[in-house]
């Protein structure tokens, strides 16, 4: 028996027809790198759905990426912040019929905010935010100040400028950071305004008080109206290079509360995000970071029965949603090293 294949849209087929018809469909992890947790996931959803999803990936130099190597097929992409790559994903994804792209890394995430509509007329879905949310998570400053305006209770941030002028009332020591860093890259407590010279004549930076207590981090997933549907915390047990290790997920209502109020506060707000907070003594979170993209610790949201993957392929295919606010707590994530030997 011959069975028909049809595209219904880029990216997106349908085999046989009626009770037997079956979806199949082509996305794009961009950036790929070492996220095989977050390909790992998308793969476990499709399996659910039923789909059969081929999952491909780029990255800078995909010979050097295990998400590259764990895809269906690789490709190498320019520098997300040079002006060829946005032409270049643009044909990658006519070429190769890719109809979902999910950005992972902070460089890429405006590029890709401003060519969505770009991609959007060639059928192909993007998984991100609009403009306005990623540049505020993108700049520490403009972060800083966001939550101010939200009343979401933030540390106290300066420029690294206003403290070498003399017009930061803060006390040192300090905790500075790349004013747009990410991954925990060139953080450091300052002493001094040495100190703070020496790294501002490197990048721009800036300067908060140091929060004590707990670490933990919010994942959240927004549908494509941008309405929050899940929120789910999870305890930062241990972290190494920028992401956490040993992570348990927690219910606590204050954090559940900020989440809401963060939601509030946003306008544009799509697909995976996540925000970072300490715990106070007296049990007052304080925000200090935001990220307009899927975190690192993402897979333990997932394990928790927060599937924030497929609930992405449910919107791109216009399935019936199942996005809802039901995982697990106490959910214990123990991550190591593995290997992959080409």
């Amino acid at each position: 028996m011959n069975i028909a294949v049809k595209t219904t849209r880029q990216g997106l087929m349908q085999s046989g027809d009626g009770a037997n018809a079956r979806r199949s469909g082509r996305m794009l992890i961009s950036s790929a790198g070492r996220r095989v947790g977050l390909l790992r996931c998308f793969r476990e959803s499709a399996a659910i759905l039923g789909l059969d999803l081929d999952i491909l990936a780029s990255d800078l130099k995909p010979e050097w990426s295990p998400a590259c190597f764990e895809a269906d097929a690789a490709f190498a992409a320019p520098p997300a912040e040079s002006d060829a790559f946005i032409p270049q994903m643009l044909d990658l994804c006519q070429r190769q019929g890719i109809g979902l792209i999910v950005p992972t890394i902070d460089t890429e995430l405006m590029a890709y905010a401003q060519a969505r509509d770009q991609f959007a007329a060639i059928g192909a879905h993007v998984a991100v935010s609009d403009a306005a949310p990623v540049a505020m998570a993108r700049d520490k400053l403009a972060t800083a100040a966001f939550l101010s305006k939200a009343g979401i209770p933030s540390p106290r941030t300066v420029t690294a400028d206003d403290a070498l002028n003399d017009r930061s009332t803060l006390a040192f020591p300090l905790l500075a950071k790349p004013r747009h860093g990410s991954s925990s890259r060139g953080i450091a407590v300052v002493r001094d305004l040495d100190q703070v010279a020496a790294m501002e004549a490197v990048e721009p930076y800036v300067l908060q008080e140091i929060l004590d207590g707990p670490e933990y981090t919010v994942s959240l997933y927004f549908d494509m109206s941008g309405a929050l549907q899940c929120a789910v915390p999870h305890e930062r047990l241990r972290v190494r290079g920028g992401e956490v290790e040993k992570g348990v997920t927690v219910r606590i209502p204050s954090l559940e509360d900020m989440a809401g109020s963060l939601a509030s506060a946003l306008n544009g707000a799509r697909g995976a995000m996540c925000f970072q907070t300490r715990m106070a003594a007296d049990g007052t979170p304080s925000m200090f970071e935001i990220n307009a993209r899927f975190g690192g610790g993402y897979p333990l949201a997932h394990k928790a029965g927060a599937p924030f993957a497929q609930w992405m392929l449910e919107e791109w295919l216009d399935l019936p949603r199942t996005a809802a606010d039901q995982w697990r707590t106490d959910v214990l994530m123990l991550r190591f090293d593995d290997a992959l030997f080409v």
